[in-house]
């Protein structure tokens, strides 16, 4: 048994070797290209949370606000300074920060089209566009299907080479609970990393359908106080930091680059991908022609309909809380009822 273990140990580390001697220049590229734009996106989001906690912080004064305010800067700078060195270094062909664990999955996506164009990757494309937008999707989904790939064999392999040990020291249940339990975690490790991808777009689209009364009701104001389409959602569009206002700013980038309107409106719904957001740009894609008054009025109606579906969705969460603390209610309930009748029911017995 010991045998059969250690040579498929070692076919997979032999095989994860080869694959990573036949790594190619293009791959170390592609690899520190989505590297930098995680750090880039990393920066921007401690950027935002530093705006965030500043604001907080204006309710404070004195020694309290120094000591506040020195402590969440001296952090945030820190891990910025950090993460803008790695982008230098990149840019200077210093490859150090990127993985060499991930690399042999970029050799099978270039030399296997089931792999680098098969189902899956068309899977994880759709999500990654959503996401990351059309420039950064390719770079995105190569990386994810990459550490899909090697993980497993890496995560294995090591779980077979410490079972081994174990087995040889006649452990023979602590090295087959390694080998087993070792090789399902690494599994559920893989799964984890796709389905992350899946709950980073629910949640996006949840934030995008909460922000959508806000937008279209900022929208409205402007339109009908006699500001054009174009001018009132570029305001809109850079008055907040979140989702929906980010989505709405690239579209007026967009615009402002001379495409047509047809294009970034549909780039617009294609990157949201709600209901909601879907409507809002077909409205004003089908009332470019009809001058401002009939899309003032669309988009009155669409906010009065998205603040009464708002206020559903808010009825419909709270139920779903009710019914969720009711288990723990009713076991602090019984923890109580327990803390009263034993104390009760030993008075009894001692009389």
């Amino acid at each position: 048994m010991i045998f059969i273990i250690l040579i498929i140990t070692t076919f997979l580390i032999i095989a994860w070797l080869i694959l990573l001697s036949r790594v190619s220049k293009d791959d170390w590229i592609a690899a520190a290209h989505v590297k930098a734009f995680d750090n880039y996106s990393l920066i921007a989001k401690l950027q935002s949370k530093a705006k965030h906690a500043e604001k907080k912080l204006t309710g404070y004064t004195g020694i309290v606000l120094l000591v506040a305010r020195l402590f969440w800067n001296a952090d945030t700078k820190k891990r910025i300074f950090k993460l803008e060195r790695e982008i230098e270094l990149l840019k200077n062909g210093d490859l150090s920060s990127v993985s060499v664990f991930i690399m042999p999955g970029y050799v099978l996506q270039r030399e296997f089209n089931a792999i680098g164009k098969g189902s899956v990757h068309k899977l994880i494309m759709s999500k990654c566009f959503e996401l990351y937008g059309k420039k950064y999707a390719g770079s995105k989904t190569k990386q994810l299907l990459a550490q899909i790939i090697s993980y497993p064999v890496i995560g294995v392999a090591f779980s077979l080479l410490i079972g081994v040990i174990f087995l040889a020291i006649d452990s023979t249940t602590v090295g087959i609970g390694i080998i087993v339990i070792g090789s399902l975690l690494v599994m559920v490790l893989v799964y984890a990393l796709y389905d992350e991808l899946s709950d980073l777009i629910k949640k996006r689209r949840s934030a995008i359908i909460k922000q959508f009364p806000n937008v279209v009701s900022k929208l409205a104001l402007l339109v009908t106080s006699g500001m054009i389409m174009d001018r009132a959602w570029k305001e809109a569009a850079y008055s907040q930091e979140t989702e929906l206002y980010q989505e709405m700013r690239k579209t007026s980038k967009e615009l402002d680059n001379l495409v047509s309107p047809e294009l970034a409106y549909s780039a617009f719904i294609n990157r949201c991908n709600t209901k909601e957001s879907a409507k809002l740009a077909s409205a004003i894609m089908q009332n470019l022609s009809k001058g401002n008054a009939e899309i003032g009025k669309l988009l009155k109606d669409m906010a009065r309909e998205a603040w009464q579906e708002r206020r559903h969705t808010a009825k419909r969460d709270a139920e779903k809380a009710n019914s969720k603390l009711m288990i723990p209610t009713m076991m602090l309930f019984l923890a109580i009822l327990v803390m009263l009748m034993v104390p009760i029911a030993m008075s009894f017995s001692g009389i």
